[in-house]
C-alpha cells in the first residue's frame, strides 16, 4: 500500500451548474425555528416589540435562510452525501412572514485532488431582491450503492 496514490473519482458536477428551491416563510416556520434554535429574539417572535424597530415589524431569523441554503446543498447540489466544510453568508435584506425565498447554489470551483466543491450561494425574495449572498464549501461523498 505504501507509495500508492489513490486516484480521485470523477465528480458528476461541472462549473456553472446550478440548483435552487423556493419556499414561502410562514408563522409556523418562525415559531418552529425559534423552538429548535432557542432564539426567541423579540424581533422574530413579538409583533409589538418588532413594530418599534427600524424593520417596522417581525422578521425571520437570518439563519432560517441559511437553513434553506443547507437544504439546497443537501438535497439538490451537490445533494445527498454533501457535508458542509464552511459557509460564509452576508445578510442583505430582511425576510418577513409571507415572503417567498428562493435559495440557490452554483458550482464555482471543483477540487481535482479531493471530493470538494465550492459554491456561490444566495437567496432572493419574490421581488427578485437578493436577501443573502455567500459561499459554501462542501465535501461530497455519494451514497453507497
Amino acid at each position: 500500500m505504501s507509495g500508492r496514490r489513490r486516484t480521485p473519482r470523477r465528480f458528476p458536477f461541472r462549473l456553472g451548474q446550478r440548483a435552487e428551491m423556493a419556499r414561502t416563510v410562514t408563522e409556523a416556520d418562525i415559531v418552529a425555528f425559534a423552538g429548535l434554535s432557542g432564539d426567541y429574539n423579540p424581533l422574530h417572535v413579538n409583533a409589538e416589540y418588532a413594530q418599534k424597530t427600524r424593520f417596522g415589524g417581525r422578521i425571520a431569523h437570518g439563519m432560517l435562510s441559511g437553513a434553506f441554503l443547507s437544504a439546497v446543498l443537501g438535497m439538490h447540489l451537490p445533494g445527498p452525501g454533501a457535508i458542509f466544510l464552511s459557509c460564509q453568508m452576508r445578510f442583505l435584506k430582511p425576510t418577513r412572514i409571507g415572503d417567498t425565498i428562493t435559495a440557490a447554489a452554483e458550482v464555482v470551483r471543483i477540487r481535482e485532488d479531493k471530493p470538494i466543491l465550492t459554491l456561490k450561494v444566495w437567496c432572493t425574495n419574490q421581488h427578485g431582491e437578493t436577501t443573502v449572498d455567500g459561499e459554501a464549501v462542501c465535501y461530497y461523498e455519494p451514497p453507497a450503492g
